[in-house]
């Protein structure tokens, strides 16, 4: 059990693992199983190849999200705002289960984005992706913005894309402030998210790591659990 009054929390593909949503570097990972599944997510290679955005949209038509239901690890990240205890949720999924959940969305800072909308990258115009998801659904491959004809994506950040300056911040300013910070489900080999552990390191403060498979920061960590995330979280979360 984590004894601290503030918590900050950052969480991977691995917390979602148990809703159904697979992760991307683990043994039944997404890139692992697909390696070109990554041009999916390079935005170069989205502007640039028809092919790749026809393929990204039929991703997207079968994503398991829009089904998927939040499992007892986000819950125990509800729990712990319940109490008072936790200072930012900073999370690298897009699925939104956090949210669904229950956790404030004041406290869920998505550092990847979102794929419940989708963005021009013409005229900037965000719409959610329940307005694009029937076009596919009719035959539509790669749908085009209806006010200025521009290539629509959904609302994440691939590779080559900039972070939201003012997430990342927030995302700081919940580390900043917290006694702990606890990695759940996450490689921990992406930047800046996993930058956030040398911050929290680099303050002297506990870093304790739930993750399947080995992380960069192992060796660094206060604590390191290989055990799954959605039994374990709840138990290690208890009342401080």
């Amino acid at each position: 059990m984590i004894d601290a009054e503030r918590i900050a929390v950052l969480t991977g593909a691995g917390i979602s693992t148990a809703s159904g949503i697979p992760d991307f570097r683990g043994p039944e990972g997404v890139w692992t199983k697909n390696p070109g599944a990554e041009a999916m997510f390079d935005i170069d290679e989205y502007v640039a190849h028809r092919d790749v955005r026809v393929a990204s949209w039929k991703h997207r038509l079968a994503v398991p999200a829009w089904l998927a239901e939040p499992n007892a690890g986000h819950h125990a990240l509800v729990e712990l705002e319940r109490q008072s205890r936790l200072t930012g949720l900073v999370t690298q999924n897009v699925d939104g289960l956090h949210q669904k959940a229950g956790s404030s969305p004041e406290l869920v800072h998505e550092l990847h984005g979102t794929v419940w909308y989708v963005d021009c990258l013409q005229c900037n115009r965000r719409i959610p992706m329940a307005d694009v998801l029937p076009r596919l659904e009719s035959g539509e491959e790669d749908p085009a913005c209806t006010v200025c004809g521009g290539i629509l994506k959904s609302a994440t950040i691939s590779f080559g894309q900039s972070l939201d300056r003012a997430v990342l911040d927030r995302a700081v300013a919940a580390t900043a402030t917290a006694e702990v910070f606890l990695a759940i489900g996450t490689s921990l080999q992406v930047y800046p998210a996993a930058g956030l552990c040398d911050l929290a390191l680099s303050d002297g403060k506990p870093l304790i790591i739930l993750n399947a498979q080995p992380t960069p920061y192992d060796d660094q960590a206060t604590t390191v659990l290989r055990t799954p995330i959605e039994t374990t979280l709840p138990g290690l979360l208890g009342p401080a």
